[in-house]
């Protein structure tokens, strides 16, 4: 019994040291914003990059395609975390804004090259008599492409690009390399404030999987919403 109270008086005294005192825990909720701040503006401007990108490698004319190789090679091929702080320290060295929206840029580059192979890979799922049919109805390709082919591959696609959010999400935790106080950051400085590494830590983790859990739930949900939709 002594053995436990002891080790209840000193996981306490942990806990209060790590989160209560000096309202540390204020630092892990900050944090959780920033991080849902990045990933979600993050997203949307790379789910527009990714569909630029796949429309460009798509494409007949030489440029565009070669536009769009020479992005996904490049983006591909290097770092996320010195994609980060060329574009923080590099590209956006002069402009005065705020760093959580400038991460966010960084962020949706590099999303967007591996939602563009995801999209591509969609659209050429589509069978192309669905093409031949959206064109002997008199439809452009573009109009095709738009009101037929997109949608049925948007379906197809879904699974992976909730994939490529929650990687987002976990990628998010190298903001602190540009200054970005996220859920990882705040983890480090309560851990260094108070010399303690375990709980910070584990806290950190345990928030990550929270977020990555209910996201997962809930666009699973929407996905079988998708599925009952196509079966009807």
């Amino acid at each position: 019994m002594l053995h436990h109270g002891i080790y209840y008086s000193t996981f306490s005294e942990t806990f209060d040291k790590c989160f209560i005192r000096d309202d540390r825990y204020k630092l892990l909720l900050s944090g959780i914003g920033v991080t849902v701040k990045v990933a979600l503006l993050a997203a949307a401007m790379g789910l527009v990059i990714g569909f630029i990108i796949a429309l460009f490698n798509l494409s007949k004319k030489k440029p565009l395609n070669l536009i769009g190789k020479i992005y996904t090679d490049i983006i591909r091929g290097t770092p996320s975390v010195t994609q980060l702080m060329i574009i923080y320290f590099v590209v956006f060295a002069t402009v005065n804004w705020e760093k959580w929206i400038i991460a966010a840029i960084a962020f949706s580059i590099n999303s967007g090259a591996y939602v563009s192979e995801i999209i591509r890979a969609g659209i050429l799922s589509i069978d192309k008599g669905q093409t031949e049919a959206g064109l002997s109805l008199g439809l452009s390709k573009s109009q095709t492409m738009m009101n037929i082919i997109v949608p049925q591959a948007v379906k197809n696609i879904f699974p992976a690009m909730c994939n490529e959010f929650i990687t987002l999400i976990k990628e998010t935790a190298i903001v602190g390399y540009v200054g970005l106080v996220d859920i990882q950051k705040a983890g480090d400085f309560i851990k260094s404030a108070t010399y303690e590494a375990f709980m910070p830590l584990i806290a950190t983790a345990i928030i990550y999987f929270v977020i990555i859990k209910v996201l997962t739930l809930v666009l699973g949900r929407v996905e079988n919403r998708l599925r009952k939709s196509d079966q009807r």
